[in-house]
């Protein structure tokens, strides 16, 4: 299968026969091997159970394989030595974004990390501000994080995360409880950042949410079934068979007796389809 990103770009993340498992004889990934290169922006999907957040977490370093190995450029996970580099190399963002705030304002939250990692003030200051600016939200530097709207908290917990300057983004669901206009900001929010040379690694359950992907990773049953591109999934797999469905965007256009809409020229369209549905 074609991938977006041409092969000579060497791997910046690589999964190598990795296996997984939390409880012994229930494995969850079973000897799972993918690369994603420095620039891509990749949708990880999957039905529930498949694995897409044990993912994430490896990805990271807060799960360790029990076989095979994750390596992002020369760190392992696999050496323990590399695991500080990798957490601040690899930002996580998870589901919810009230699991990570700790503090009492945003940019006390936005500068958590720095302060952990000894940045100098000033230079602290001014990542925190330009990651707030990325997601804007410098606005709400003072204001408190629990009284944001969901999709304000989403944005605020992944400034946190660029005020690190990883190389790497990884979204685990983090628009799954948001409204649709809070997905629809976030999901701005990370086109933006792609195109300004960040790598993306989006996880989610949202069909619609993968078509401004430029690759798709499909898991079942810890294995992986599908690595290519959107228009590629949805014109081979049969989603009802890995219990999902199509995007609004793709049934309407089956429905109407027309090829799947996911060529160049449709892309404008795709994503105004997807904004008025997402409004609905």
């Amino acid at each position: 299968m074609k991938k977006a990103v041409q092969e000579e770009v060497p791997p910046m993340l690589v999964f190598d026969q990795v296996d997984f498992a939390y409880r012994r004889g229930q494995p969850v990934l079973r000897q799972l091997s993918f690369d994603i290169r420095q620039g891509e922006f990749v949708a990880i999907i999957g039905a529930n159970g498949s694995g897409k957040s044990t993912i994430a977490k490896l990805m990271n370093g807060l799960l360790l394989p029990r076989a095979g190995e994750v390596r992002l450029g020369a760190l392992s996970t696999l050496k323990r030595q590399d695991l500080v580099s990798i957490r601040e190399q690899a930002g996580l963002v998870f589901q919810n974004p009230d699991d990570q705030f700790i503090t009492a304002s945003v940019l006390d939250e936005v500068v958590f990390g720095l302060e952990n990692l000894r940045v100098p003030r000033t230079a602290m200051l001014s990542r925190a501000t330009r990651a707030l600016q990325a997601v804007h939200m410098e606005d709400y530097m003072d204001a408190a994080p629990h009284q944001l709207s969901g999709g304000q908290k989403q944005r605020v917990a992944v400034a946190a995360v660029l005020a690190m300057e990883p190389s790497i983004l990884i979204l685990d669901e983090a628009t799954s409880m948001l409204d649709p206009q809070g997905r629809q900001d976030l999901l701005q929010v990370m086109r933006m950042l792609h195109q300004q040379g960040l790598t993306i690694i989006h996880i989610t359950h949202h069909m619609d949410e993968v078509l401004p992907s430029d690759r798709v990773l499909l898991l079942s049953r810890g294995e992986l079934a599908f690595d290519g591109t959107p228009s590629g999934l949805f014109s081979s797999v049969s989603m009802t068979e890995h219990q999902l469905a199509p995007p609004f965007a793709v049934r309407l256009f089956q429905a109407l007796g027309l090829d799947a809409p996911l060529h160049a020229e449709w892309k404008e369209t795709i994503r105004t389809l997807w904004s008025t549905h997402c409004r609905m």
